[in-house]
């Protein structure tokens, strides 16, 4: 299954602050706010929804095709993803920008504020898919992920007027698009990946019904958190629902939820049943949380399967065992 995964690459800036941002928010004075969070560390790291999606899925053994705008300075990361087996053949390099910057902080009970600098991401507009999918011999599936907003509208659109399939995955891009342009990103997608908070938000910004909004697509994949993941079938009575797989330590949430798709992805590749895709999804996962980084985990699939037995039973760990390989045995 050959998978085209378009969204933004970035480095990432990951700040820890050992107290609580709630106790520094003043209800009554948000119109006049001004805050400083003094924090411990600085983790300057790869990252990039697209770019953590591909790097996933290319380390459970699939060759994912990375689709973005990206500056000069992206020579190194794209050796390190090129070394883990990510195409990165999409890439549209920008003369003039340098590659998008996450700055996010985290504090004592995972809440964060992130700031994102766009860059060179804005230039994805400029991507045409027909090429990318001439290059790799046909796409299977596009994965419309956070981007600049007109390359999600670009993205969508070609993919509906050239009949490829594609998952829809606004994500934070919810926040700044109005109810016309989200049903313009997710009317007709094979998937919809969203968090409970962000299918609240594109539910009140079109006026669709939490129903109506699910039968805009095919299957709708929405994570909750600790209570894990439901996974809905358009015309299917029964939800799919996995809970979380017990991280070992809580090290930062950043990239978790790419992590989960990256898992799913790597299961419809394998022709896996939704099940076992959000179970693979959410063990992927939980190697990120343990983490700092969303690229640094490290995965060796004999301890991979155990814990997926662990979480989900033996017979889950059975049945994805022969479609994923990782760098140790």
């Amino acid at each position: 299954m050959q998978i085209a995964i378009t969204g933004s690459i970035a480095t990432d800036h990951l700040m820890t602050f050992d107290g609580l941002f709630a106790d520094s928010l003043v209800v009554e004075q948000l119109d006049k706010i001004s805050l400083s969070f003094l924090t411990q560390d600085l983790q300057v790291r790869r990252g990039g929804v697209a770019a953590n999606i591909a790097f996933g899925m290319a380390n459970l053994g699939q060759r994912p095709l990375l689709v973005g705008a990206v500056g000069e300075d992206f020579t190194d990361y794209r050796s390190w993803l090129e070394r883990h087996g990510v195409d990165c053949g999409g890439v549209h390099y920008s003369q003039s920008q340098h590659t998008a910057r996450f700055i996010c902080t985290t504090d004592r009970d995972m809440a964060q504020i992130a700031t994102f600098y766009a860059g060179a991401m804005t230039e994805a507009r400029d991507i045409e898919l027909a090429p990318v999918a001439k290059r790799a011999g046909g796409l299977d599936l596009v994965v419309v992920g956070a981007n600049d907003p007109e390359a999600m509208l670009r993205h969508s659109d070609e993919c509906r007027s050239r009949d490829i399939p594609f998952a829809a995955d606004p994500s934070q891009q919810l926040a700044f698009c109005d109810g016309p342009t989200i049903a313009r990103l997710i009317d007709g997608a094979e998937y919809l990946f969203t968090n409970e908070y962000e299918s609240h938000l594109a539910c009140q910004k079109t006026g669709w019904s939490e129903d109506e909004l699910a039968d805009r697509v095919r299957v709708q994949v929405k994570t909750r958190g600790k209570d894990g993941v439901t996974v809905r079938v358009r015309g299917e009575n029964e939800t799919v629902e996995v809970g979380i797989a017990r991280e070992v330590r809580k090290a930062d949430p950043t990239g978790v939820g790419d992590a989960f798709r990256a898992g799913f992805l790597t299961g419809l590749a394998a022709d896996l049943p939704l099940r076992r895709c959000a179970e693979l999804g959410s063990m992927l996962a939980t190697y990120v949380i343990e983490t700092v980084g969303t690229q640094e985990y490290v995965l060796g699939k004999e301890r991979f399967l155990e814990r997926l037995a662990e979480a989900y039973g033996n017979e889950s760990a059975d049945e994805i065992g022969p479609h994923i390989t990782c760098p140790r045995p």
